[in-house]
This record gives C-alpha cells, structure tokens and sequence, in this order.
C-alpha cells in the first residue's frame, strides 16, 4: 500500500473511504414488504425518465460520510465530490478513496484530485467489493423505494433526505460499511 501513496502522506494517519454514485428516479425500486399471503399489495411505479444522482462516500472506521446530490454524472461533478471528500478527512490524516473503474472516475483527462485523497480502483466487475453498494441498498429498501416523485426536485430532496437520514446514524454506517480487509491496523 505505501507504494501507491504520494510522498505528501507518507507518515500521516491513513483513512479508507469507498465511494460510488447511485441513480434514482422515477422507475422507482420495487422492494420487499410485509403483506397478507396471497394478497398483492399495490406499489407505485412511474414510467418518466428524470432522476438524480447521490455521489456518497463513506469512511466506516469514523462512521462519517459526505454527499453530493446531482442531476448527472461527469469528471467535474465527480471532481467537486473529491473535494467534498477532502474537507471531512480527519485534518492531518490522509484518505484512501476505494472506487470503481467509472469512466468519469479516471485522473488522466478533467478529474481534479485534493492532495489529501489518494485513488484506489477496485478490480473491474466486482461491485460486492464495494460497501457503499450496500449503502444503497439500504436507502432505496428503506427510504426511497415505492414512491413517485412528480419533479426532479422531488427527486433530489429525497435523495437530500435519504442521505441526511443515513448520516445521522453514525453507528449503521459502520455497521453496513465496515469490512475486515479495510481495516488500517490490518494492512
């Protein structure tokens, strides 16, 4: 690992953080819930196509995490998440940013990476090793499944309140997010 970090964070605290982006939209999740046997509860589903995207990120060692809801995904757009990013790296210490292989995630064309953030791509096609897709899971099991929103900005205040929700409860983002093999003690 201390062959992949810049000199600058050399001797600092290190920090693992996984990000990723998820889409929500009108299609709705469709997700389990309790019902009579035999009976076929009614679940909302839309058939526009508007939706949003949470750029989330979490560290599950500080059971901290940082957001941004945005109307598409791009190198710059993911370049003012890094930054937000920066700014809840514990001050001194220096991130691992654990991330999938998106085309707006690469360093060689418009991404602008803090010196505090180091990138770290995951092997391609294997998203279990991703917690923040857990993170999803559970928002969209929990907060943003079977519903309708009638305006993209329906939309993005649900995505708001979904992760405002999540980050209030410190404790069930470690307890989603925390991997064995992400441990820095460990590594």
């Amino acid at each position: 690992m201390n062959e992949r970090l810049p000199a600058a964070a050399q001797g600092k605290p290190l920090e693992v953080w996984f990000q990723d982006e998820a889409r929500v939209g009108q299609q709705g999740t469709l997700t389990r819930i309790w019902a009579r046997r035999g009976s076929r509860p009614p679940a909302p589903r839309d058939q526009r196509h508007h939706w949003a995207y949470i750029f989330g990120a979490v560290c599950p060692a500080r059971a901290v995490g940082a957001a941004l809801v945005l109307p598409t995904v791009n190198a710059e757009l993911m370049s003012l998440h890094l930054a937000e990013i920066s700014q809840c790296v514990a001050a001194g210490a220096h991130a691992i940013l654990v991330l999938d292989g998106a085309g707006w995630h690469q360093t060689g064309g418009r991404l602008v990476v803090p010196q505090n953030i180091t990138l770290v791509p995951l092997p391609p096609y294997a998203p279990e090793l991703n917690p923040v897709e857990n993170i999803w899971e559970f928002l969209r099991a929990n907060l943003l499944s079977h519903r309708v929103w009638e305006t993209t900005a329906d939309i993005l205040d649900a995505c708001c309140h979904a992760w405002n929700s999540l980050i209030q409860t410190p404790e069930r983002i470690a307890s989603i997010a925390t991997r064995s093999w992400a441990n820095m003690s460990t590594i």
